[in-house]
């Protein structure tokens, strides 16, 4: 009997030995007493308050950190389309000798409208070389994006601005974004200028033959249509009024027609464009 129970006693050591009491045993105990004690109606208004800043500094860290501002007026085109004139009279209303920008001009524009909306209009240069790199760094902020036309020498550019106008709406950041696109047919001033109608239709054909040799051409290198987004609506020609964003065509001219460079420039349709941003 007396080795029965030894035995016995060893047994009920060595179970103690392998179940130590857990050091945070007190506290947990304490805090549940505390928490039963407590009148419920105070453990929930805790309860959704916490739940209230979670919330908040989850949206908060969301808006501030993957949103940009879009308060830029983007003016791009081709070389010599008028955009840095284009540029100056909204600015001025003055007419003053330009050359082929390098670099992007930026200064604040007032809206003609009740509100007196307040931008940056920035001109981009319009070089080949250049204008995707100025691009690039401003499409992000990009509240509206003035594409500039020579409507003189439309026929002659038709393939480079329907490239470029491409490359700028397939482009992820600027179709997600979905900023207004206005499309100014500028030198309306000169007699064999294009109408804003004609050139919105022929760069409809243009964009639908470019939309068909990219994506053939993307597909046979990798099989994907790589990074860029799909223009318009697939089994249908393309048109301007499938496009995620709102698009204008207007028609403008930065120099005037009837007084020299010294007149004023007929650019009220584009201003009223911009005063709806």
């Amino acid at each position: 009997i007396e080795i029965t129970n030894s035995s016995s006693g060893n047994m009920g050591e060595k179970t103690h030995k392998d179940s130590p009491e857990n050091p945070f045993e007190p506290f947990i105990e304490s805090l549940r007493q505390q928490v039963e004690d407590q009148d419920p109606v105070i453990l929930i208004g805790v309860i959704v308050a916490l739940a209230v800043v979670v919330i908040t500094c989850v949206f908060l860290k969301y808006f501030l950190t993957s949103k940009t501002v879009q308060s830029a007026i983007l003016l791009v085109g081709l070389c010599d389309s008028g955009k840095t004139l284009l540029f100056i009279r909204l600015l001025s209303g003055k007419f003053k000798r330009t050359q082929t920008s390098i670099t992007d001009s930026s200064a604040p524009y007032r809206a003609k409208n009740e509100r007196s909306s307040s931008w940056t209009l920035i001109d981009l240069p319009g070089h080949d070389s250049l204008r995707f790199q100025y691009l690039e760094k401003f499409k992000s902020s990009a509240r509206a994006i003035v594409f500039v036309v020579d409507s003189a020498i439309f026929q002659k550019e038709v393939r480079d601005v329907a490239e470029f106008l491409y490359m700028l709406l397939t482009d992820t950041v600027i179709s997600r974004n979905a900023p207004t696109l206005l499309v100014a047919c500028n030198k309306q001033d000169i007699t064999m200028a294009k109408s804003a109608k004609l050139i919105q239709h022929q760069l409809e054909k243009e964009l639908n033959t470019l939309r068909v040799t990219r994506s053939a051409a993307l597909s046979a290198q990798d099989g994907s249509v790589g990074g860029s987004v799909y223009l318009g609506k697939k089994g249908k020609d393309f048109e301007f009024s499938q496009l995620p964003m709102r698009v204008e065509f207007l028609e403008c001219s930065a120099r005037s027609s009837s007084k020299g460079e010294e007149g004023e420039a007929d650019i009220e349709s584009l201003e009223k464009s911009l005063a709806k941003l």
